[in-house]
This record gives structure tokens, sequence and C-alpha cells, in this order.
């Protein structure tokens, strides 16, 4: 099968014969119930249009990966507060301009809850004719994961830092219905108990239905396993959801169980002890015209959109206005701010900086989601990857040796030295600078900041070193809209 007809295949995984009516069910705050839910191909082109919608600007297909949280992780240089980005940067959170950006990833996450709510009401409690298994095993399955997600991700940006007295201060709502009434507003640690629940219960339906233990990712048709089972790494498979609860574990300080959750996806992600997620080769990492920028092998989960390329267009292209782009210096090819975060030039990650020539001007610019034809991964948004599982291995380890071991799998695969850290606190450090490389275009280190209640961040305002961090500032406001919401309900 060509790649071309793998890419329709991919847009029509979701149903049982045709592909030619899915692209109708537009995802909205509630879901065409009496059309949809009528047999198998049904339920699966309504949790399609769930997979569809998470790569919204307002969520993964910008806000909340490459753009507005990478901005506030302190990737780059924006010191002018004509740039769009720069009331991020600052944690200035009562701007128009951030004020209507958070309250669009609320908005589009709590609507794509209320259409999962839809989905698992209607799957039931059990297996039916019109949703047997491994279709009940695999809609329900997914359905609970990414409502867990959706949930731990606006806990992240909107809750507070956990601790033992943070944790008990309400904070946002868990959302498990889908009737049209206002949830009430859960702690960090009641909410933390339904994310864990929710991915437990998927972990359950899908070590039983998903095809991902005897055939992988698998990117063609068999007898055992139909086009709707295809292409794993773009649906919350099972290995994605333990992968998921290792995060959540972390996040609530719980690193026995995080350790445990990681190391099994590292050493189970196997068939024929080949494994199903393998890091990246450096052939295809360096490729002249065909990078695989993504690293798209080990990507664990992601999303799938043909529209990938606005991730590039619309924050780094050298072709945007000034204020517009994310730039790691002042728009010109100083490469120092780059040189700070990697430690070694033959990092192939750091392959994803380039230097453009636009006008006879040279502009340094993130390379990672433009567009190459034909490359690996090039429709992909990865959400999920396999070296989280080595770094959270890493920092939960209570054995240094055997922590290093995990941090170094990482690092050996981006065709780097291995390193020895001391103490604690030296792997701390080197977790910390791993992360930031790692992860880059991906949302994640601004929570880990977060996590670690970091004070001590890079600072946006100048090429190198650092600022300080108040710890207030990770604390996103709860949108305008829903305190609204619920101001009004009590009156």
């Amino acid at each position: 099968m060509n790649f071309k007809n793998i890419l329709f295949l991919l847009l029509c995984l979701t149903t049982l014969n045709s592909c030619s009516k899915w692209i109708d069910v537009k995802p909205s705050d509630r879901l065409s119930e009496d059309v949809l839910f009528q047999d198998a191909s049904g339920y699966l082109k309504a949790l399609n249009g769930v997979y569809v919608e998470l790569a919204n600007n307002n969520l993964y297909g910008r806000f909340m990966t490459t753009a507005n949280i990478d901005a506030m992780g302190q990737y780059y240089y924006i010191s002018s507060s004509t740039n769009v980005f720069y009331d991020y940067a600052v944690f200035n959170y009562t701007t128009a301009n951030t004020k209507s950006g958070f309250d669009n990833a609320w908005k589009k996450a709590y609507e794509l809850i209320a259409n999962l709510n839809v989905i698992i009401e209607k799957s039931g409690n059990a297996p039916t004719s019109k949703l047997p298994n491994p279709y009940y095993g695999i809609v329900r399955g997914e359905a609970l994961a990414l409502r867990a997600m959706l949930h731990f991700d606006m806990l992240r940006l909107f809750g507070p830092i956990w601790s033992e007295s943070n944790k008990k201060t309400t904070c946002i709502p868990y959302v498990t219905f889908s009737k049209s009434e206002i949830s009430p507003l859960l702690s960090s640690e009641e909410v933390m108990i339904k994310v864990e629940e929710d991915l437990n219960l998927a972990l359950e339906l899908l070590k039983e239905n998903d095809s991902i233990f005897k055939e992988g990712i698998k990117t063609s048709a068999s007898p055992t396993s139909p086009n709707d089972q295809l292409f794993r790494q773009y649906r919350f498979n099972y290995f994605a959801v333990q992968s998921l609860l290792a995060r959540t574990n972390l996040w609530k300080g719980d690193k026995a169980n995080a350790l445990k959750n990681a190391v099994s996806v590292i050493q189970n992600a196997k068939i024929d002890g080949k494994a199903i997620f393998p890091f990246v080769t450096l052939s295809a990492a360096v490729s002249p015209d065909k990078p695989d920028r993504v690293f798209s092998t080990e990507v664990i989960f992601s999303l799938y959109t043909i529209l990938r390329s606005n991730m590039y267009d619309m924050t780094f292209s050298a072709n945007l206005e000034d204020f517009r782009r994310l730039s790691v210096n002042g728009l010109n090819s100083d490469f120092s701010r780059i040189n700070a975060m990697y430690d070694n030039a033959n990092d192939h990650r750091r392959r994803v900086w380039e230097a453009v020539n636009v006008a006879g001007k040279e502009i340094v610019t993130n390379q990672k989601y433009k567009l190459h034809t034909d490359a690996p991964g090039r429709y992909m948004i990865p959400l999920i990857r396999m070296s989280e599982m080595y770094l959270i291995a890493a920092e939960c380890s209570e054995n240094i040796q055997e922590a290093a071991q995990f941090l170094n799998a990482v690092r050996n695969s981006r065709n780097i030295n291995n390193l020895t850290p001391n103490n604690p606190q030296e792997l701390k450090n080197l977790i910390t600078s791993e992360y930031r490389r790692e992860f880059l275009g991906e949302g994640q280190i601004f929570f880990f900041y977060k996590r670690n209640s970091a004070q001590n961040i890079p600072n946006n305002a100048s090429l190198v070193g650092d600022k300080n961090m108040s710890l207030v500032n990770y604390q996103v406001p709860l949108p305008d809209s829903e305190v609204s919401l619920r101001s009004k309900a009590v009156q």
C-alpha cells in the first residue's frame, strides 16, 4: 500500500465498511445521538470526531503544544510587548489576549469532554450487539482515557501546584455526564482520583481488546486486524494509557507507581522482543530531504492532522511578521540561546534549529513542524513519547546508578555521550535539561517546571541566563466565562 493510500485510510480508520460519511459528523457540545449510535461504525465515527477536534488550534493543534504554552515554558526570546506571545511569556493573565486564549482552550476541552461523555454513556457497561468486543473495549477505553487526559491538562494549567495543602483547594470540575448541568468545582486531589479511576478502567478495557499487543502499530489491514484497528500510535492505545498514568502518578508525587508504570511501558511495549516504539534512527533523524523531526517511531500517542504545517506556518515561519513569530533571538542569526540549551553539538534534536535566509537576512527558526514532503510523521502531533518514560524512571528511581542508565538511554538515542551524576541534585539538573531539549514544541516543559515548583527558569527577556519565577504564576485563573457561568447559577 503506498503512502497516499495509507493517509487516506488513516482518515477512515474508524469505520468498518465505508469512510464516506464520518466527515459529516461535526463535533459540538452535544452529539447527534440517534444518527451515530446504531452500530460499531457509528461509535467509531463519533470517537474519531473527538480525535479530529483535539488537533484544533485552541488545543493541541497549537495553543497547548508548540505556541502559547511553550512560550510560557521560556523557550523563546520575547522582549517586546508587541509580540503576540509576550503576555504569556511574562505570565500576565489579565490581558484580553491571554484571557481569550485560555478561555478558548477551556471551552474546547470541555466541549470535547461533553462529547466523550455521550460516547461513554451510549457504550453502556458491557458489550452489546450494537457494540460488540473488541469495539466496545476500544471505544469505551479510549473515550475514558481521553476524558482523563483533557481533565488532567486542565488541572495542570488551571489548578495549583500539587502539595499537601494545595491539593485540598477547589479548582476545576470533573464532568462525567452529558446533561447540561454545572458540575461542582473539585479539589486537585478529587480530580486526580477521578483521572486515575478513568485511566485504570481504560487499561482494563484495552488490555483485552487492543490489537497493539499482537500486531503493534500496524499500517495495513489483515483478517485479524481490520482497517479500524490500524495506526495505534494515533489512538489512545494501551501503552499510551499506562504512560499517561505514569505522568499523572508523578504529578501528585507518587514516585513508586510512576516508576512502576514507566518501567512497565519500557519493558512490555514489545512484540517478540522487538520494541513497538523504538527510538528514532540517526539516519532518519538527520536525513537531508526527509528528516524525521518528531522522531515518529518512538511516539506512543499522537494526533493526526493534514494541517500540521500550520503549527510552523503560524508560529515560526520566517515569512511571518516579526510580532507574530516565536524567535530564539532578536530576529537574526544569533545561536547563543540554542547553544546554551544543548550540551553537545552532535545532539540531533539540535537540528530543528536552522538559519533561514529571507530577503538576504538570516533568521534562526524552529523547523520541527515544517512540512517536508514524504517525511516520516509529517502529519503527526506528538503528545506522549517513549523518552518520557525513561526520564520518569530516571527521576523516580531510588538508585542513582539505575537512574543514570535511564537518563543515558535517552542521551544515547540522541547521539550524545553518557553523563554520571554524583548526587540527586545533579541528577535532577540533568533531567531538567533533557526535558527542555526533548519536548520542544510539545507543551510539556511549563508543566515540568510547575510540578517541580521551579523558581529559577530560563529568561524570556535575555538571550541566555535565568530569571526568578514567582510560584503564583504557575496557576492560571479560571476563565471569565466559567466564573460568570457559576455566578449566574447561584443567583
